[in-house]
């Protein structure tokens, strides 16, 4: 920073000094000139006196001295009448010395009469007087014969003046007279001083003013340059800070990453990338809300911070996803460590607002230094280990294996392709048939979505689902599956067939869309179909958060006039407390309680209960999983009114169901006594 107060106080003392340095100087120089001037003229009138007044009394006299020296000098009668004229007529005056000069430069009188008789002819104060220019000079001299007699440090002005009779007439002689200034120099240093003093006290007000003006300006400068220090810090902070929780982002990630491998390779010690984002964030995010998820976001920084070593640091990469570096490790354990520690504190309770959430993590690790040294490479690594947490479970680390590339790979390439299979019409919906549990009539289906990949062939939806949910294609997907499956039940209804209720899975994200009401009506207004035809299947987990959020829905959906089942009953968070709150009017009993049915005296008590429970509740009942007679009698013994399964029939597009109805009807027909008589 300039330092304006500094240079401005040298600057400003450097001006004075030379300002007064110079004024003293040309104030004492014009002073001088000004009193020479002044001096020489009276000294010059009194010469002018002299000549007018003494000269023909006392120029014979002159003559005579001429050449005379100084004993022939003083024995002629002609000096004491001179020195008794000239001292008369220098009486009161400042003239304290006179001499007489003959012009060729002898002194012929002296008020100090030992000076009679000396030669000036060389003086150059004599040439000039001699050639009729006056010459005047201040001196100053320790001690001094005058007419008083010796007198001490005395200013005296000397000046030499041309002795002329009459204006046409030549120079005659030489008069030198001194004249004693001593007061008027001291009256001319006083005033020197009176001056200097009073432009000293002008100019110290006018410094104080432009200092009072200066000292501002370097305050207003010092806060101009904290200000941009500070925006410069802060411009710096946001371009590699996280705006949010405050932690390193994705481009400090990248130059720490970069210094992490130097020191690596300098130190030959190895390090981790940690790679890892919140599981089922989106879910929460959806669910309850952007805010919601903010703060979620900020308590999970601030635990994933306290759960690594001081020397580890900490990155926000963007969304949920989080990266750590983790130096000097001693081993990879010591990276598991790390991970135990954030997965540990990750899986704590959670309070924000109303809600107490549980949040887990899934982390992949990739270890440095490996084949592949790269900064991408290292990033693939670990989100690939991450994603093989998440696919093994979630709420889990894993370390970066060769195979997991590949996964990686295919991860990509699959979210790429969803990307482009809804608007290439790459998705299909197959119809599972529902069955009247007492007499096997299909009262209604069950839409699932399928995907026709032009490559890897027919998928079902465990083999994308996640995918659809991580790029958020679900909701759109979603609302495709809506659309479609109302305007098959159109169709179908056209084709002269028996309408049935048709089924449909809702996604969380769809769910608790602002827009989900308005696009159902839509959709059935659209397509002419009865809202009693259309069921909307949910999850468990979708209710259990914001009670009061999910009613509203539950009752838009109920006055819109569709159906509400819960699928897979038993295997989430069944609450007693939502099935009397909500408008619920299926339950669907999960299939992992009907495949051992027949054997396993627990899912028989369980399938029970829900029944039970169901019927208490004035809710039906649908089994899932339905695969031989046995489990199909006893959900009849238990009251199911309808089942679901391979028994009475696998998904299948809506033509091959047609054609399996069609085909029942007939056998049904065959076997009928009417038909056989």
């Amino acid at each position: 920073m300039f330092h304006l107060i500094r240079y401005f106080s040298v600057a400003s003392f450097i001006g004075i000094t030379l300002v007064i340095i110079a004024l003293s100087y040309l104030y004492k120089e014009i002073s001088m000139v000004s009193l020479v001037a002044h001096e020489s003229r009276s000294n010059a009138a009194l010469t002018q006196t002299f000549s007018n007044s003494l000269w023909l009394k006392h120029s014979n006299f002159v003559k005579q001295a001429s050449g005379l020296d100084k004993n022939a000098i003083e024995k002629l009668p002609g000096l004491k009448l001179l020195d008794a004229d000239v001292r008369q007529m220098m009486r009161g005056l400042n003239v304290v010395k006179v001499k007489l000069y003959s012009l060729n430069g002898n002194t012929v009188y002296s008020t100090e009469s030992k000076q009679i008789g000396a030669d000036k002819s060389e003086s150059k104060g004599f040439l000039s007087a001699k050639n009729g220019k006056s010459a005047s000079e201040l001196t100053f001299r320790n001690q001094f014969y005058s007419l008083e007699g010796i007198v001490s440090d005395r200013n005296l002005i000397a000046s030499y003046i041309p002795v002329i009779q009459r204006e046409n007439d030549g120079v005659e002689a030489v008069f030198e007279l001194y004249s004693d200034v001593t007061d008027l120099i001291i009256s001319l240093e006083e005033s020197q001083t009176r001056l200097v003093t009073g432009v000293f006290a002008i100019l110290a007000l006018l410094y104080g003013f432009l200092y009072f003006i200066v000292h501002r300006a370097a305050i207003i400068m010092r806060e101009q340059e904290k200000q941009k220090l500070q925006h410069a810090e802060e411009i710096h902070h946001q371009a590699h800070h996280d705006s949010l929780t405050g932690l390193a982002n994705r481009k400090m990630f990248t130059d720490k990453l970069e210094e992490a491998i130097k020191r690596s390779k300098r130190f030959d010690k190895p390090f981790a990338v940690m790679f890892f984002d919140l599981d089922r964030f989106k879910l929460i995010n959806d669910s309850l809300g952007h805010d919601v998820g903010d703060q979620l976001l900020c308590v999970a920084s601030k635990r994933i911070a306290s759960a690594i070593r001081e020397t580890d640091s900490v990155f926000r990469m963007g969304g949920d996803e989080f990266t750590v570096i983790a130096e000097s490790l001693n081993s990879p354990d010591d990276a598991a460590i790390i991970a135990n520690r954030i997965i540990r504190n990750m899986s704590q309770p959670i309070q924000l607002e109303s809600h107490e959430l549980i949040v887990t993590t899934s982390i992949g690790i990739a270890i440095f230094p490996k084949d592949d040294n790269s900064i991408e490479q290292i990033i693939k690594d670990a989100d690939a280990a991450m994603y093989r947490a998440k696919e093994l479970g979630r709420n889990q680390f894993q370390f970066y294996t060769d195979d997991m590339n590949a996964r990686s790979l295919e991860r990509l390439a699959i979210e790429n392709d969803l990307r482009k299979a809804l608007k290439n019409k790459e998705f299909e919906l197959f119809y599972q048939p529902k069955a009247n549990s007492n007499g096997r009539d299909i009262v209604g289906m069950e839409a699932l979505l399928r995907w026709r990949h032009p490559e890897r062939g027919l998928m079902t939806p465990d083999k994308f689902l996640s995918y659809l949910e991580d790029t958020g294609l679900i909701i759109p997907v979603g609302e495709w599956v809506i659309e479609k499956a109302c305007q098959d039940i159109r169709r179908w209804i056209d084709e002269g067939n028996q309408a049935m209720r048709v089924s449909v899975n809702l996604s969380s994200a769809q769910f608790r869309s602002d827009l989900l009401v308005s696009k159902i009506a839509r959709i059935l207004k659209e397509t002419e179909i009865e809202p009693q035809y259309l069921e909307l299947e949910l999850t468990e987990s979708m209710l259990v958060e914001n009670t009061l959020s999910v009613i509203e829905i539950l009752q838009q959906l109920k006055q819109i006039g569709v159906y509400i089942s819960i699928d897979d009953f038993g295997t989430g968070y069944s609450s007693l407390n939502y099935l009397k709150s909500f408008p619920i009017d299926y339950i669907k009993i999960d299939r992992s309680f009907i495949k051992d049915l027949e054997n396993s005296e627990k899912d028989a008590a369980i399938t029970s209960a829900i029944a039970t429970l169901a019927h208490s509740l004035n809710m039906q009942v649908v089994a899932e999983g339905v695969e031989n007679e046995q489990q199909m009698e006893y959900l009849r013994s238990q009251g199911c009114q309808q089942v679901q399964g391979y028994l009475i029939g696998k998904p299948m597009p809506i033509q091959q169901l047609k054609e399996m109805m069609a085909k029942n009807a007939a056998i049904e027909l065959d076997r009928s006594p009417i038909t056989k008589k």
